[in-house]
């Protein structure tokens, strides 16, 4: 791991505000879309009906209430630690107006918006950047000792790895802040990593969950906090009045609920397997290394000349994540959202012409394998 504190923003720094929708906006049209993370078929239509019934509800206030006990319900809180918020992104805007650290470890590579949000509230930020020789995974003394907020994502965005929970627990002490993006741990099966329902370590722990991936609401915006009674009273006080929308509300309530959180460990079960499937079809690519062992709804991979990959990728009809706006990676890396079988086996198989027609990744050949074997179904 190598801590690296930059004296501010320039020319050569990572795009923090890029995020995986703009490979799919503007000229994106008519893509697959494989840089963005939310589930296909989302949301399901059960969910779908239970948000059109809202419409009739529009004109009163929203009443989190019932949403907020269900939250606490399905995570075994009270509900003074649960707060809702308009999607993962406020509550770190939350916490970087909220709160007064002095010295602040962000771990990377990691989702970006936490970074920017302390940056655009004035406070500087040391970065811990873990190693792709490690499996990208935490290793010990890699978060100083004098850091009083700590920031990782667990499983981790871009990298996909999920992180013990005693490793990520060993990072709370007295006087610190630990902040951990679970955004993704609904995507892995029984959420065994999961800090969510911890509530006696010491410090400060604090969870951010999303709605977003497995439910396919990244236009209506719910997200929540999970953490001590008086830093969730001290978020809620920063938050306008009424910030989260009555149909956010109901998918909040909806989605706590046993029968969809029976339905989403399925999901994550038949995630799994689909993982497993893009990363053997990926391994049959000499140029292609996918490092660790990804956990999530996506597959982090690094190769020679991923620009140029990428840019032959969209020419046939495939777009995936970027990985250079990403702290402590580079121009040759990528980022996959894993799809269903089908879907894979295409994009393996624009995957081989796109490095067929890439000189500078130093490979020529279709291998004769998952690759090879799906380059006669249609990629475009």
């Amino acid at each position: 791991m190598t801590p690296h504190s930059p004296a501010g923003h320039s020319p050569a720094e990572p795009d923090l505000r890029h995020h995986g929708d703009a490979e799919v906006r503007a000229d994106g049209a008519g893509l697959v879309d494989l840089a963005v993370n939310v589930r296909t078929g989302t949301p399901p239509a059960w969910l779908r009906e239970r948000l059109a019934a809202t419409l009739a509800d529009l004109a009163a206030y929203p009443d989190g209430t019932a949403a907020r006990a269900a939250v606490a319900g399905r995570h075994g809180r009270p509900v003074e630690e649960v707060l809702l918020t308009s999607g993962a992104a406020e509550a770190f805007v939350l916490l970087a107006r909220s709160l007064t650290p002095h010295h602040i470890a962000v771990v990377h590579p990691q989702f970006t918006e936490p970074e920017a949000a302390l940056r655009d509230a004035g406070h500087p930020v040391r970065r811990v950047l873990l190693a792709p020789e490690d499996g990208f995974r935490l290793t010990g003394g890699a978060v100083p000792e004098e850091a009083d907020l700590v920031v990782l994502g667990n499983p981790t965005n871009p990298t996909s790895v999920l992180h013990p929970a005693a490793a990520v627990a060993a990072l709370a002490r007295p006087g610190r802040t630990l902040v951990v993006d679970e955004a993704f741990m609904d995507t892995v099966p029984g959420e065994s990593e999961s800090l969510a329902a911890a509530r006696d370590l010491p410090g400060q722990v604090v969870v951010l969950r999303s709605l977003t991936k497995t439910w396919g609401l990244a236009g209506l915006r719910i997200g929540y906090v999970l953490g001590p009674a008086p830093l969730i009273a001290t978020l809620a006080a920063a938050q306008p009045l009424w910030p989260v929308s009555t149909p956010a509300l109901v998918a909040a309530e909806a989605c706590s609920a046993p029968p969809a959180l029976a339905e989403a460990e399925q999901a994550a079960h038949e995630l799994a397997f689909r993982r497993e499937y893009l990363a053997k079809g990926l391994a049959a690519f000499p140029a292609v290394r996918v490092h660790g062992e990804p956990a999530a709804s996506f597959v982090l991979v690094e190769l020679p000349g991923a620009d140029a990959v990428r840019a032959r990728l969209r020419t046939l009809g495939f777009a995936v994540r970027r990985g250079d706006t990403f702290p402590g990676l580079g121009p040759d890396w990528l980022r996959v959202a894993v799809r269903d079988e089908a879907t894979t086996d295409r994009f393996l198989a624009a995957l081989a012409e796109a490095l067929a027609a890439a000189p500078d990744t130093g490979y020529s050949q279709i291998p004769g394998s998952a690759a090879g074997s799906s380059s006669t179904g249609s990629a475009r």
